[in-house]
Formats: C-alpha cells, structure tokens, sequence
C-alpha cells in the first residue's frame, strides 16, 4: 500500500516538475504555454521517458479544465450577449463546421485515399477545433472579449453542440450486425427527450436555485465552503449534461451564462480560476503523452502528408468563410491559423467509430496522431505568422510596457488615453495627483510618450490588471474608451473588486448612460451631451436672444433631459411623454462618437 502511495506521488512530482520546468522555458523562447505543455508530456509519457503508461486516464480527468474553462467563458457572457451572437452561433458556426468538412472529406477520399464513411468520420472530427487550445491561446493574447475573440468563441460553442449529432451519424454509418442492433436499443425518441430533460433540469436550477443557495452560503463567511459550491456547479452541470448524451463543456458554459448576472459572478470566477488552469495545463500533458511516436515513425509520410493537406484545407475554409462574413483580411489569416488543428473532442469520435467498426484499428491511431500533432503545431505556425504580419505593417509593442510587469501606485488611475482621456487627465495633473494610465492601443502609448505621459499596456477589464495598475489604491478611476460592453465591464467589476474606489465613466449615449447607472458607477457623462447643449446655446444667441436668455434655455433643456433620464430609469410608465417635452432639442446629443485616436495627441496637449 505505501509502496502505492509513492508511486502515484512520484507521478504528481513528475507532472508538477514537468510543467514548471517546460512551460517557463517554451514561454520564454516565444513558443507559448501550450507547446510546452505537450512538449513536457511528450518527454515523460509511454514513449518517452515512461513515467506514465495510460495517457488516457490523464486526459480523462484533466477534461475537466476545459469543462470549467467554458464556465468562465459563461460568466463573462450575460444571456442578452449570448442571444446577440446568435447568428456567429448558428450561422458563422454552422458555414465554417459544413464548409471545412465537406472540403476536408474530399482531401481525405482524393489525396489521401480513404472510403468516404472513413474520410467523413475522419473529416468531420478533424474540423472540431479544440476549444482548450485556442481558449487558452485567445486568454494568453489577451483578445477573449475583442469583438475578433466572440466570433471565435461563438464557433467553438457551436461545435461544442455537434457533438452528439456527429456520434449519432458515426453510429449510422457503422455496419449493421445483429450485435450491433442488440448493442443499442434505445428509440432516438427517448434519447432526444433524455437530453431535452437534462437540459431542462440544468436551466430551471440556474434560473431558481443557484442565487438563493449562494445567498445563503455568502453569509457563513466561509470562503473554502463558496470554493465548494462553485466546483459543485461547475461539476454538477458537467454530469447532469453528461448523463443527458450532452456535451460536459456545453453544460458548464450554460451554468455560467445562468449566474452571468449574479452578484457572485466575480467570487465565483476567482474560486474556480486555479483549478481550471492547472486541470487544463494537466489536459495539454496528458495530450503531449498520447503521441504515439511508433505509429508516426512507422507512418511518417503519411502521417505528416495528412497533417498538412487536413490544416491547410482547414485553414483555407475557416479564412474563406471570415472573409464571406466581412473580416479583415488579418482577422481572416489570424482565424484560419489559430483554429486548424483538430480538436479533443476528435478522440471521442474517433474512438466511436473504432469501437463501432467505421474505422480501421490502425486508421483510429494514426488519425489521433495527425490530431496530436496538429494540436503542437498550432502555437509554432501562430509565431511564424505574427512575424509574417508583423513584417506587414502589424503594429508592434516595441517601446510598450506592460503593467502587468509593473506595480503603479497612483490615486487616479485613467483607462484609455485617448482623445477624452487625454483632455479630462488635464485637471488631476495641474490639482497635483499622481495618475497611473493603461491603454490597449501601443501606438497611443508610443505617441504619448514623446509629450512625456507614461502610459502602460493593459486590458482594463481584466481583474489581474487592474490590481496590477493599482486599482486598489486609487481614490478615483476615470474611465475613458469608447466600447460600451467594455466600459460597462469595467464599471462592474471596479464596483464588486473595490467597491469603495470612486468611478468617472464616459457614456457614449443615452441608452449606455442607463447601463452605467445599473452598473452603479459613480458619475458619468455622456460624450457629446455638453458640446451640444454648447452648440446650441450658440445659435440661440446668433438668433438675437440675450446671453442670460440663452443660458436660461440651456439649463431648461439640461433639467428637462434629467428628468426624462430619472423616469427612464425608473421605467416609468409616463417616460415617454416626458420625452415629448423635450425631444426638439435632445436628439442631437446622440450623435456617434468619432474614434478616440483620430485627433492628433499633440492637438490634444495643447
């Protein structure tokens, strides 16, 4: 029993060592976490040093990291954002799935020589992107919430749900035995309805459960018992989906989205956090391992033939489709390369089809070696492509600091240097505050420097950064970019993080102003509101009337415009006609917001 013991410590030692070691070393000559990851599996799986012989084991239980990899994912998308991607969800999703697949069946019949039941199996689990790769590359570019990122994201949710119809066309395909027929007969009536009822239980707990059992365990104060129930969630959802023939993933990403708008959304993504990263670092190794370098050496030719001809037809499918639906021809290329590879869920599939005689012993190994690999060579093409596109004017972050690397203590931290930010950090500086500011764009950081404002790299939405750049310690957060989910973002999280720092949002419009005030910002001003009620003040003077007059009537339209924003806040049912009060002269502050880097910075200085 000790001697047990020992050994299956000495394989947590192992894994742990592996990682600290690899990861570290590939990050810094460029390559990424995840080709470290697979590499250090590689090294210490069945065919390398032998430190483990059941790859699939690890790779069963690390599954989990991408499990509460899509509750995060979940959180961060209230159902009103999920119901806008509905047609990235079903219409980009369903082009790109149909387009890949089809295109890689017919590479796999005409190149590579396989029966079309094969080479549709094969095709059809190819093009399953794997969620944990590119989840995990998106969260290391730091590009999960740009608008780029929620296409991509949108995609995987919607492979995520073919995979029960993809099993049932495996099983469809598979020859008709009177052991097969006696093997499952269960009517496809019962299993849609068994799903259906999974599904159902997992949404009326979201809707009628978790806030009032969150309510209850917040008061016992006990942080390790809310570590507890957040697991419990995220695990319960998992295997209610599981026990339904459903995706785990799906399940998880649903219990997110239902507790998206819960108080404890944030407590909820900081519980689970370590545990997702390193159940998902443990999934990258129990790939690494799963190599099976007898097979590719035996198979050489046409294992690396396969793998170029499946991602280069992948590829090309992903970047005509970003291209049909109007990305930008970098978009486009970054889409197609990041998301080639095949997938983890081509293992159940795979493994399906081997079990129910569609495919070959020897076929279902070498098409789990071409998705290995393909998985490995995705961060290595993603770095000889950003230098591709670096040498095509991409902008670069030479000169750029990130504030990560750095701890800023100002007491007023500006998000956004802008053409607003830029002006509004004017009155701090002459009253003498010390000002910390973080920017996405490098080449706003690089401008500001040459009039001597030090602006750091950083994502404002995320909590790591805000700590970073010293959000705990200011007195007042001013901020100032002109993404309305983004700056709403923000407002919410400075609120549940540091709940007693003061917020100074900009407001694009009206409707955005409400949002902020829901998010319960302290103060807010929408962008183009006083340049307007100035414009017209103007030209009631022009008209001949007295400045007193003039003022006079801007300050009617400012308390008529007040009052119509505190009923509509309220939701008032008289809101509407209080808005004919005075819609002749609102509807000019709605005008959109020029982009904030279209000033030049030295105008703004002046």
């Amino acid at each position: 029993m000790a001697a047990e013991g020992s050994d299956q410590l000495l394989q947590v030692v192992t894994l742990l060592g592996a990682a600290v070691v690899a990861v570290p070393l590939f990050k810094r000559l460029g390559l990424g976490s995840v080709l470290g990851y697979l590499a250090a599996g590689l090294v210490i799986g069945p065919f390398g040093l032998k430190f483990f012989d059941d790859a699939e084991s690890v790779i069963h239980i690390a599954e989990l990291g991408v499990v509460m990899f899509l509750f995060v994912i979940g959180l961060e998308m209230k159902p009103s954002n999920l119901w806008n991607l509905r047609r990235q969800i079903f219409g980009l999703g369903s082009m790109q799935v149909v387009l890949a697949a089809s295109m890689l069946t017919f590479v796999g019949i005409t190149v590579l020589g396989m029966p079309w039941q094969v080479s549709f199996v094969s095709a059809s689990g190819f093009v399953l992107t794997s969620t944990a790769v590119v989840m995990q590359l998106l969260s290391e570019r730091h590009e999960s919430a740009t608008p780029e990122g929620q296409r991509i994201v949108s995609i995987l949710l919607f492979q995520d749900l073919l995979i029960v119809p993809l099993l049932a066309a495996v099983a469809f395909l598979a020859p008709t035995t009177e052991a097969a027929i006696l093997a499952d007969q269960t009517p496809i009536w019962m299993k849609i309805g068994k799903s259906a009822l999974s599904l159902g239980i997992l949404i009326a707990a979201g809707l009628w459960l978790l806030n009032p059992m969150f309510r209850i365990l917040a008061k016992s104060r006990a942080r390790e018992v809310m570590t507890a129930a957040a697991l419990l969630v995220v695990l319960g959802a998992a295997f209610l989906m599981e026990l339904g023939g459903l995706s785990m993933a799906m399940g998880a990403f649903i219990a997110g989205v239902l507790l998206s708008e819960s108080s404890f959304r944030h407590q909820l993504e900081a519980d689970i956090e370590p545990f997702r990263g390193l159940l998902l670092g443990l999934f990258f190794l129990g790939v690494g391992m799963s190599l099976n370098l007898e097979v590719v050496w035996h198979n050489a030719l046409m294992v690396v033939s396969s793998v170029l001809a499946l991602m280069a037809g992948n590829a090309s499918m992903i970047y005509l489709v970003a291209r049909l639906t109007k990305s930008k021809h970098r978009d486009a290329l970054s889409r197609a390369m990041m998301m080639a590879q095949g997938g983890e869920f081509a293992f159940v599939i795979y493994s399906a089809a081997a079990e129910q005689g569609v495919m070959s012993a020897t076929t279902h190994a070498n098409m789990t070696a071409i998705v290995v690999l393909s998985m490995a060579l995705t961060p290595l093409i993603l770095v000889l492509g950003q230098r591709f596109l670096k040498n095509n004017n991409q902008v670069d972050m030479q000169g750029v600091d990130d504030v990560q690397d750095n701890e800023l203590r100002g007491n007023v931290l500006i998000i956004g240097f802008g053409r607003v930010g830029q002006i509004a950090s004017q009155a701090p500086i002459a009253y003498g505050a010390h000002i910390s500011i973080i920017d996405m764009d490098p080449n706003v950081i690089r401008r500001a420097a040459k009039y001597g404002f030090k602006v750091y790299y950083g994502n404002g939405v995320r909590a790591d950064v805000l700590r970073a750049a010293g959000a705990q310690n200011a007195d007042c957060i001013m901020i100032c970019i002109n993404k309305i989910e983004i700056t709403t973002r923000i407002v919410e999280t400075v609120r549940h993080l540091f709940p007693n720092v003061k917020t100074i949002v900009r407001a694009y419009d009206r409707e955005h102003a409400l949002a902020l005030l829901k998010a319960e910002a302290d103060y807010f001003i929408r962008e183009t509101f006083d340049a307007a009620i100035n414009m017209g003040e103007t030209a009631v003077k022009m008209l001949g009337a007295e400045d007193s007059e003039a003022e006079e009537i801007s300050a009617r339209v400012r308390r008529l415009d007040s009052e119509r924003f505190a009923l509509e806040a309220a939701g008032d049912d008289f809101a509407g006609q209080a808005l004919l009060l005075g819609n002749q002269t609102q509807g000019v502050n709605e005008d959109d917001a020029e982009d904030d880097k279209d000033v030049d910075a030295e105008e703004e200085k002046a």
